[in-house]
């Protein structure tokens, strides 16, 4: 059984679905537990990435972060004993990932995490909170990168971690045609290639922080170069209901509706620079070699900081605009993201797992 709720996790689900169904020995049952349900950040990326319709929709929607996590919970517990599935996977580290994560361990059912390992250091982030509760009941450790796997080992787990890759990678790598074939994106929205800045902005600590998204907002208002912003509806939410989309009504800033998956990797890997403070955006733009600019203090891809294709600024616009004018093209690409073959080294350890365990 693959959870999955949210927009990041609807793309690292799409390669290991694939690959799931080109098993003859697996039998995947999914489950989406509505966290994003906005057909933008939702049904879209179904749509284009070839995910199989969910069997189950929990539809837990919005809520106070512990309210989400408890209805979780508490409807995929219903599904759970239904299915009596050999095996839960989650991604990430949403509230959907932990929420999953501890209704599996309650059920006795062992857990694979992808994108185990990771992490920011600074428990005042939900994300980094859902990544310490999941990788502690977990079972199959997935970590991306050489720094997941240290990380796992300096807690002391060294048992069951295999050393995959980046599973979001696999979709690049393996359809970039689709990707270099897009660029009439480019004219839709009137911008020329490696001429304009791409943003993406939707972290609570960003967007439910006004004194924080003031200072974000600020600093693209000083920038004179055309960016393409486009705005997360929980980021939508908190500039109309303060009335700030004065601070965003410039003839360089280009806000668009959020995009699907393709799009977004167009805008990226067709930029002079990326904002961002996603940590699939941040990885992407590694992936395109197109500098980031990371708008949170932390990040758990700490390769691309070290290797110089992005520089955390935070959310202030004095930093913001430091780093951007002084950002120079690093000479460095170690490509420690992999290969594009994540899926297929999942598949073949959990089937290791298995009869390892029989």
């Amino acid at each position: 059984m693959t959870v999955v709720g949210a927009r990041p996790q609807f793309i690292k689900a799409a390669p290991l679905s694939r690959a799931l169904a080109a098993a003859d020995d697996m039998t995947e049952v999914l489950v989406h537990t509505g966290q994003h349900y906005d057909y933008n950040l939702s049904q879209q990326f179904f749509d284009e990435l070839g995910l199989p319709t969910p069997q189950y929709n929990l539809g837990v929607g919005s809520a106070r972060h512990v309210v989400q996590m408890s209805e979780i919970m508490r409807r995929l517990d219903d599904v759970l004993l239904v299915e009596k599935p050999d095996l839960v996977i989650v991604f990430g580290d949403t509230n959907s990932t932990a929420a999953a994560a501890i209704a599996a361990a309650k059920n006795h059912i062992p857990l694979a995490h992808v994108e185990a390992g990771l992490r920011e250091f600074d428990r005042t982030k939900p994300e980094e909170i859902n990544k310490m509760l999941t990788d502690s009941v977990t079972d199959l450790f997935f970590p991306p990168t050489k720094t997941g796997v240290e990380n796992l080992r300096r807690q002391g787990i060294e048992r069951n971690v295999f050393l995959t890759g980046d599973i979001g990678i696999d979709l690049i790598i393996n359809d970039l045609d689709r990707i270099e074939k897009n660029k009439s994106l480019l004219d839709k929205l009137n911008v020329v290639e490696k001429s304009y800045y791409f943003m993406t902005c939707h972290r609570a600590e960003n967007t439910d922080n006004l004194a924080n998204l003031k200072q974000i907002v600020s600093a693209l208002d000083s920038l004179d170069v055309p960016m393409i912003f486009p705005m997360h509806p929980r980021t939508r939410a908190t500039i109309e209901q303060n009335n700030l989309q004065y601070l965003l009504e410039k003839p360089h800033l280009k806000i668009i509706e959020p995009i699907g998956f393709w799009d977004t990797q167009t805008l990226i890997r067709n930029a002079r620079m990326v904002l961002t403070d996603s940590g699939g955006v941040v990885k992407e733009a590694y992936f395109h070699r197109v500098r980031c600019v990371i708008l949170q203090d932390q990040i758990e891809w700490v390769e691309a900081v070290e290797e110089g294709w992005a520089r955390l600024a935070g959310n202030k616009t004095v930093e913001i605009l430091s780093k951007i004018s002084t950002f120079d093209t690093p000479s460095v690409w170690s490509g420690f993201l992999g290969d594009g073959r994540a899926a297929e080294r999942i598949v073949a350890a959990i089937r290791q797992f298995f009869q390892a365990n029989a």
